[in-house]
């Protein structure tokens, strides 16, 4: 794995550090277990989903939830007493807890999550505040200049 310095950026920028605290996270990220596998894609121009598996999670064993531009995941398997008698020759299916973060970028947020199949979906969306978007301005010709009338000599 490498490690980057981002020192230098800290002493000679004034106002990225939001952008270097992204990239810290993303390379710690680098290093974090792939379960459970996800996929992010792009559904619309501003729209996207992640899609996790979480196989043997009931929904009240999932949590989403967004905070300080992040998107935490989280599953804890609640032992039932069930599971605790059955005795496994083969025990394949992980339910392990877990928990995963995405960063965010600016106006995006998660509209919605369904469980389906297996398969966690969080669908997210970006919303730019109209002060943000381009706006056109219309370029118009200016009248002419009316000349100002001299006074009259007397």
């Amino acid at each position: 794995m490498r490690h980057f310095d981002l020192s230098p950026l800290y002493r000679s920028t004034v106002g990225f550090d939001r952008l270097a605290n992204i990239l810290e996270q993303v390379s710690v990220a680098e290093g974090q277990a792939s379960y459970p596998p996800y996929n992010i894609e792009k559904t619309g121009e501003n729209a996207y989903r992640i899609t996790i598996a979480v196989a043997g999670f009931a929904d009240d064993e999932l949590n989403v939830e967004a905070r300080e531009g992040q998107l935490f995941v989280t599953g804890r398997k609640t032992e039932a007493e069930a599971d605790q008698k059955r005795n496994y020759l083969h025990r394949g299916i992980a339910t392990r807890a877990f928990e995963r973060r995405f960063q965010l970028a600016d106006h995006v947020r998660a509209s919605a999550a369904t469980t389906e199949n297996g398969l966690l979906h969080i669908d997210l969306v970006r919303e730019v505040p109209e002060a943000l978007k381009p706006r056109r301005i219309e370029i118009g010709a200016r009248g002419a200049i009316e000349a100002k009338p001299e006074p009259a000599e007397a």
